[in-house]
C-alpha cells in the first residue's frame, strides 16, 4: 500500500521560504514511471499544480510559479520535498503530494494546511 504524508510548518510569516516535505511509504520514489507532484488548493479556489519530480529526478513546475518553486528529493529517506520562496498571503492553502504512475490508481497525502502570515 502506497502512503504519502506531508509535514511542515502550518505557519508561515510573509517574505519567507515554505519549506515542506512529503514522505512516502510502500513504494520507492525511484521506482519506474512513478511521478511524484506537490498540488494545492486555496480557500475557496480550486486544485493547482505546483509541480513534480519524475522517478529518474528531472523536475518539472508550473510556469506561474516557476520563479519561486524548487522541488528535490531524498532517496535516502524516501523523501521529496517542496520549497516556495518569497511567500505571501495569496499562498495560503492546503498543501498535498501525490504519486501518479501510468495505468496505476493517483496517491494522495491528507493534506497539510500552511498559513502564510502578513
Amino acid at each position: 500500500q502506497v502512503q504519502l504524508q506531508e509535514s511542515g510548518p502550518g505557519l508561515v510569516s510573509a517574505s519567507q521560504t515554505l519549506s515542506l516535505t512529503c514522505t512516502v511509504s510502500g513504494v520507492s520514489i525511484t521506482t519506474t514511471e512513478y511521478f511524484w507532484s506537490w498540488i494545492r488548493q486555496a480557500p475557496g479556489k480550486g486544485l493547482e499544480w505546483l509541480g513534480g519530480l519524475s522517478y529518474t529526478g528531472t523536475e518539472f513546475y508550473s510556469p506561474s510559479l516557476k520563479t519561486r518553486t524548487s522541488i528535490s528529493k531524498d532517496t535516502t529517506k524516501n523523501q521529496f520535498f517542496l520549497h516556495l520562496t518569497s511567500v505571501t498571503p495569496e499562498d495560503t492553502a492546503t498543501y498535498r503530494c501525490k504519486a501518479v504512475k501510468l495505468n496505476a490508481p493517483e496517491y494522495w497525502g491528507q493534506g497539510i494546511e500552511v498559513t502564510v502570515s502578513s
